[in-house]
């Protein structure tokens, strides 16, 4: 996890996979009958369950948009629609949710939405607020990553998260709190680096300029040139069946002359885009 500095700066949500199986105190929710999973209501289709404790229709608009998203994230990836369930448990209330995660995660900081992935089970954990599309679309997006690859770096996975945790009508519509504030680092003397961005395996490492210079790389590859998309797609294709292909810092500058140079001057570009 992050630092607890950092942590209060943060709304976003977390990606926490097979590390937390080792926490002491991971099963003590079975001790607290008062805490529980919600299950009173569930909702499916493909490989999305939503389990809750208050009634969502399948034609919900909510469920809809992630049914949407999973074809936006197999078409746009070129990954295959799998059939591994991904199931969000969705709690009423912050209160419950936190009450939950307290007992069956002790110590885990707070955060709206956590994703968790196991051997058994691909879960996404949340509740109801302000900010449900967002933070469902992010973790959903997690699931459909490690249910269709066999490893995911973790930059890339928050950067291709934080990609389509963004609604709209298409995939790619621009964060702009990322690209304001990006736009300012960059006019602070900050530089990118993938090669640190690819060094970092810890959610615990990874700080708020991470997350955008992560969302930031993903969004050149996808939509800079054809060249820099196919790279990408390339990559995410050989983790479906390797867990340590040749990485994309080394990939990139190959296959783009100045690479660097462009993903600054695309950073730089990022605030005048228009919404699609």
């Amino acid at each position: 996890m992050m630092s607890l500095p950092a942590l209060k700066e943060m709304t976003l949500s977390a990606c926490l996979v097979l590390c937390l199986l080792m926490m002491p105190g991971c099963h003590s929710a079975a001790k607290n009958q008062s805490v529980h999973l919600p299950a009173r209501h569930s909702v499916s289709a493909e490989q999305l369950i939503v389990l809750s404790d208050f009634k969502l229709g399948q034609d919900h608009e909510l469920f809809q948009d992630l049914i949407k998203l999973r074809e936006d994230v197999a078409e746009t990836l070129n990954i295959p629609l799998n059939s591994e369930q991904v199931t969000v448990y969705l709690f009423t209330n912050q209160e419950e949710y936190r009450d939950y995660l307290d007992t069956t995660y002790p110590g885990l900081p707070p955060r709206r939405a956590y994703f968790v992935g196991t051997p058994k089970e691909l879960a996404v954990y949340t509740f109801w607020g302000e900010r449900i599309q967002e933070d469902l679309r992010h973790e959903f997006t997690h699931g459909l990553l490690h249910a269709s690859l066999k490893t995911v770096p973790l930059w890339l996975d928050e950067g291709l998260a934080e990609y389509f945790e963004v609604a709209g009508n298409t995939p790619g519509q621009i964060n702009r709190d990322h690209a304001s504030r990006l736009t300012t680092a960059l006019n602070n003397g900050w530089k990118p680096d993938m090669k640190r961005l690819e060094q970092l395996e810890k959610v615990s490492q990874m700080q708020r300029v991470d997350y955008q210079e992560a969302w930031a790389w993903v969004h050149f590859m996808l939509n800079s040139t054809p060249e820099s998309r196919d790279t990408l797609l390339i990559y995410l294709s050989e983790l479906r069946t390797n867990e340590k292909p040749e990485v994309l810092s080394t990939r990139l500058p190959r296959d783009i002359p100045s690479v660097e140079q462009r993903f600054v001057s695309y950073v730089a570009s990022l605030n005048t885009f228009p919404s699609r």
